[in-house]
């Protein structure tokens, strides 16, 4: 097959999606028809959905698009909820050895499936991975918009490469998938590994849409576990921070002990009562947040050691 028409797979995962799926369908098929009548996507392209153990009739939903449009419309599901990253990999791992390319995308139509064609487009002039990038966050509320800026500064700061106002839709060719598949962590963040990945990388710029029904699968809480879990998988300098932070102390302490020496032979009486709460309670939540910092990197060790599946696929369409 020539790389003028690749065969694409758009592999969008899916948690209690129902509402919203059969207008994802309807844009996404528009799309690869597009595509096709240009000769930028080869017969036999498909929309592969990934249940990541919905509650609602998100899979009745799918299996009835997959016998609607057959052939065009695939289907996986999990056998509960492993989360959005993992529901990603697995829609990756089952396309990559039946396409030339994976555009990822979220169900909610939020992404704007009318840049996919502009993302194909470079991939046939060279690109292996294309990310869509959002051209501003002014949907977003003041605190949402002031927390990914803080989010991709400290991820910059700490070493890791990631794309600012990128999520999860992209496009990768079938081998920047098959070295994507290659690194086995179980702690999964894919907008960092992606770019780790090297080969030649471009951007397309898209407006982020309300989204067309439903709920955010990413309050506040599970945002910042995303977060969290994101900085502690690619760099060790919150750990390193530690020891400079500990070294600071003890030079401060340091300084305290000069002090007080010298007012006690001075004979001069130290109060220190407040001082020495005040130290205390700082210390001690310096110390706390150190241990919470080592016990997140220590929680992830155990979970890599176990080497459990990253997910369990229970149905096929």
């Amino acid at each position: 097959m020539s790389i003028q028409s690749p065969k694409l797979a758009i592999i969008s995962p899916c948690h209690n999606e129902g509402m919203v799926l059969e207008a994802t369908t309807s844009s996404l098929v528009r799309v690869i028809r597009g595509l096709q009548e240009r000769g930028l996507a080869a017969e036999g392209s498909f929309i592969l959905y990934v249940d990541d153990g919905s509650l609602d009739n998100t899979w009745n939903m799918i299996s009835e698009l997959a016998s609607e449009y057959s052939g065009l419309v695939r289907g996986l599901r999990l056998s509960r909820r492993f989360g959005h990253q993992e529901a990603l990999l697995a829609g990756m791992e089952s396309a990559v050895g039946d396409s030339d390319i994976c555009v990822t995308i979220d169900a909610d139509l939020q992404d704007d499936v009318e840049v996919i064609p502009e993302m194909v487009r470079l991939y046939v002039e060279g690109a292996d991975i294309v990310y869509g990038v959002r051209k501003d966050r002014s949907s977003d509320s003041w605190f949402k918009r002031t927390t990914a800026r803080w989010f991709y500064g400290t991820m910059h700061s700490l070493g890791a490469e990631c794309v600012a106002n990128h999520a999860d839709f992209r496009l990768m060719s079938s081998r920047a998938v098959a070295d994507l598949l290659e690194y086995g962590e179980r702690n999964l963040f894919l907008r960092g590994l992606v770019p780790l990945l090297g080969y030649r990388q471009e951007s397309v710029e898209y407006e982020r849409k309300e989204r067309a029904g439903g709920e955010s699968k990413y309050p506040f809480l599970r945002m910042l576990d995303f977060a969290v879990g994101g900085i502690t998988s690619f760099s060790v300098r919150p750990v390193r921070m530690l020891f400079w932070i500990g070294l600071a102390f003890m030079l401060t302490a340091l300084g305290i002990g000069v002090y007080v020496l010298i007012r006690h032979f001075t004979g001069e009486t130290i109060e220190g009562w407040t001082s020495l709460m005040l130290s205390i309670w700082f210390c001690t939540g310096i110390l706390l947040m150190g241990l919470g910092i080592i016990g997140e990197y220590i929680g992830k060790i155990y979970i890599e050691v176990k080497r459990r599946p990253r997910y369990r696929i229970s149905d096929r369409l």
